[in-house]
């Protein structure tokens, strides 16, 4: 199967089950080594006037590094049978080790992005604006905060426009 280039509002697929339910991967290159990270929390949507992806990614991660030296990363979508890959990726540093060879994904790098070879959608992203997350910016109400961040460690939130759209053909 190949890979055709499309465009951002021609994604057939549900984000609330790709993010939510399937999972992806975040890849993020400082130009040497990529590094896979798995994501199930994000978004996609129009914002000042351009299609976008937002992502969050705990500072401590070494994605999040990678991520402040290069500002692109690509946002990227598999098949069912490669969740143990992506709970790898999910669970274990590019610190200490190959995640990529480890969980048996091989890195495509074209234009500028990376990605692995069994993506069935790739995001190519570049950042427009990142924060921190801050308890103060909590409404009252709100529980997750407490549930989701026991140990303080927020989020980075980066809102990035989706440059080019790849998926796979049938």
């Amino acid at each position: 199967m190949s890979m055709i280039s499309i465009k951002p509002e021609e994604i057939v697929q549900n984000p609330f089950v790709l993010l939510g339910k399937q999972w992806g991967l975040v890849t993020a290159a400082d130009g040497e080594r990529a590094n896979p990270m798995t994501v199930s929390w994000g978004g996609v949507g129009i914002l000042w006037n351009k299609p976008t992806a937002t992502i969050y990614i705990r500072p401590q991660r070494y994605t999040h590094g990678l991520l402040e030296k290069e500002n692109r990363f690509t946002l990227s979508f598999y098949p069912e049978e490669f969740r143990p890959a992506l709970q790898l990726c999910g669970v274990k540093s590019g610190r200490d080790m190959d995640k990529a060879a480890e969980a048996g994904l091989t890195l495509i790098k074209k234009d500028g992005f990376c990605w692995y070879d069994a993506a069935e959608l790739v995001l190519c992203c570049q950042v427009l604006y990142r924060d921190r997350i801050r308890p103060e910016g909590f409404s009252p109400e709100e529980k997750s905060i407490t549930s989701c961040y026991p140990e303080k460690d927020y989020h980075d939130m980066y809102i990035s426009e989706i440059l080019q759209v790849i998926q796979r053909k049938n």
